[in-house]
C-alpha cells in the first residue's frame, strides 16, 4: 500500500530548514507568513529579543471588512501592503522574508509583492 505524504509535515520540514538559516535581528526583522485555507497572517518578528513588532491578518475586524469581497490572492496582496505600512510606521525599512515553508507562488508571492510595494526591502 502506498502511503500519501502529509503536506503539512513536509511544509514543516521545509520551514525548519529555512529557519536554520534565517533569523530576524533588530536592524532586519523577519517577516513571517502563515496561511490557512481561509486566512493569511503576517508577523514582523525580532528573533533576538523574541517579540513580535507588528502583525496583520485577515482575521482582524477592520481588515476583514476590507477584504471580504476580494479573492484570496487579492487579500494576501492587501495584507502585504498593510504589513508594509505598519512596519514603516514603526521605523522598519528592511526585513528578511520567511515564507514559512510554503512555496513562493500564489498567496505567499502576492503578500511579498504587496509588502515590497508598500516600501519594505527584502
Amino acid at each position: 500500500m502506498i502511503k500519501k505524504q502529509d503536506k503539512n509535515t513536509t511544509r514543516l520540514k521545509r520551514h525548519s530548514r529555512i529557519r536554520n538559516t534565517i533569523t530576524g535581528t533588530v536592524n532586519r526583522p523577519r517577516l513571517n507568513v502563515y496561511r490557512s485555507t481561509k486566512h493569511i497572517y503576517a508577523q514582523i518578528i525580532d528573533d533576538v529579543a523574541g517579540n513580535t513588532l507588528c502583525a496583520v491578518s485577515t482575521v482582524e475586524k477592520d481588515v476583514a471588512k476590507a477584504v471580504e469581497n476580494m479573492t484570496r490572492e487579492a487579500a494576501a496582496y492587501y495584507i502585504g501592503q498593510e504589513a508594509g505600512k505598519r512596519a514603516i510606521a514603526k521605523g522598519i525599512e528592511a526585513v528578511v522574508f520567511d515564507r514559512g515553508g510554503y512555496l513562493y507562488i500564489g498567496r505567499v508571492q502576492k503578500l511579498a509583492e504587496g509588502a515590497r510595494e508598500a516600501g519594505l526591502k527584502f
